[in-house]
């Protein structure tokens, strides 16, 4: 059987993401009640049978390093070759921190060689979908395929904001457009266009000698999608995945999802689809699990039940040990640990772990990072200026956020 290996690329800073990044690198960022932003791409690699993964980190990866430590680690040294590791910037090769994607790859072809692949899955560490990576594999081997990269379709008009793939009928990669004022269609597709998600299947042979190739060259910018494909689709064989072919099982019909929370307002979209009656990522599903660190808490508990002092929550994600203490929580996702008190209102917000909601306070549209308390009457997502005044960040869309507090 052919071996694959893992390469997860979790060390880009995420400056879009703050203020959720200003202690943390973005892949370590809380999502969706009980998560982390790289949960699902260590998720996609497990449920796709692929059990040997490096994580590639380097700015702020402390608590990334925690995360993946208790919560992605293999029980025993039986199976050798089944890993989750952590492998931090170490300036093996230069005097500098990576300085794109393929250099952080390059860097570490040591500990590529030493696992001897057949084939190579690059994936970033940053984004939130679901993913069975085998079939992308089996696509690049039956393809004969050099270099396999994922893509999705977005409506033709919306294309020039993206890294377009320029393919034939057969999706083999003819060109690559980058935020092209007139994007190529996919054939016989008119109004669509394809552009890359940043995940990557190479078989090992190319990806060794093309990364030596680039680290020679002082001009690159030893970056994958703008340096080394551009200049390979004429020499090599080089194909485009449709993500919209993957199939999960028991998926149950709904379509695939994915989505590059790189800015908060996206970040806050991502959240949003997920309390919803029918939610575009449905998280329900048992035969795709989507695993995160074991949490020892008790179950969320709602209480009061008087005329005007009543604890719900309605199309909400309510995680372990929160208590809705006669406030009300609507469209929301509440992560573990939060306390809304009575007569608090909660609307169409992210809240992170321990947080506390004052009494009569009243937040929309909003994101609370970890640990803040926010006081008796107080009002975020009502007066945007005002929320300014008060240092918190405030998205073009509207969106408030308030950062996290210190342990101590």
């Amino acid at each position: 059987m052919s071996k694959v290996l893992g390469v997860v690329l979790a060390g880009g800073k995420g400056t879009r993401l703050e203020p959720l990044t200003e202690t943390r690198a973005k892949p370590a960022v809380p999502f969706g009640g009980k998560y982390r932003i790289i949960d699902f791409v260590l998720s996609n690699f497990i449920n796709s049978k692929i059990y040997s993964v490096f994580v590639l980190t380097q700015f702020k990866a402390q608590s990334l390093m925690d995360h993946i430590r208790d919560t992605w680690t293999f029980g025993s040294g039986i199976l050798p070759d089944h890993f989750i590791t952590v492998v931090p910037a170490q300036m093996r090769i230069s005097d500098s921190w990576y300085q794109g994607t393929a250099d952080a790859v390059y860097q570490n072809l040591i500990f590529i060689r030493e696992q001897n692949p057949d084939y190579v899955c690059i994936f970033g560490g940053d984004h939130i979908y679901k993913m069975d990576i085998s079939q992308m594999v089996d696509f690049h081997k039956a393809r004969n395929s050099d270099i396999t990269i994922a893509a999705t379709t977005v409506p033709i008009a919306e294309a020039g904001q993206f890294g377009v793939l320029v393919v034939d009928s057969e999706w083999k990669i003819i060109g690559f457009q980058e935020k092209p004022s007139s994007p190529t269609p996919i054939p016989s597709r008119p109004d669509l266009a394809l552009v890359s998600m940043g995940n990557y299947v190479v078989s090992a042979p190319t990806l060794y000698e093309e990364l030596e190739k680039d680290g020679e060259d002082r001009t690159s910018a030893h970056d994958f999608g703008k340096s080394i494909f551009p200049r390979l689709f004429t020499t090599h064989r080089l194909f485009a995945y449709d993500f919209g072919e993957n199939k999960i099982p028991g998926q149950n019909g709904v379509n695939n999802y994915w989505k590059d929370v790189g800015t908060l307002d996206a970040y806050w979209e991502a959240n949003m689809d997920l309390h919803r009656v029918l939610p575009e990522l449905d998280l329900y599903n048992p035969l795709w699990p989507i695993r995160t660190a074991p949490i020892n808490l008790p179950s969320a508990k709602f209480v009061h039940n008087e005329k005007d002092r009543v604890g719900k929550a309605i199309n909400s994600i309510i995680a372990a040990g929160s208590v809705i203490s006669g406030g009300t929580v609507l469209n929301s996702v509440i992560s573990c640990n939060v306390r809304v008190n009575s007569y608090a209102v909660v609307e169409d917000s992210v809240i992170m772990d321990d947080v506390q909601i004052g009494r009569n306070a009243r937040i929309r549209r909003a994101i609370i990072d970890k640990r803040n308390v926010i006081d008796e009457g107080e009002v975020i997502g009502y007066d945007l200026e005002e929320d300014r005044k008060k240092g918190y960040t405030v998205t073009e869309s509207g969106i408030v956020v308030v950062a996290k507090k210190p342990k101590f």
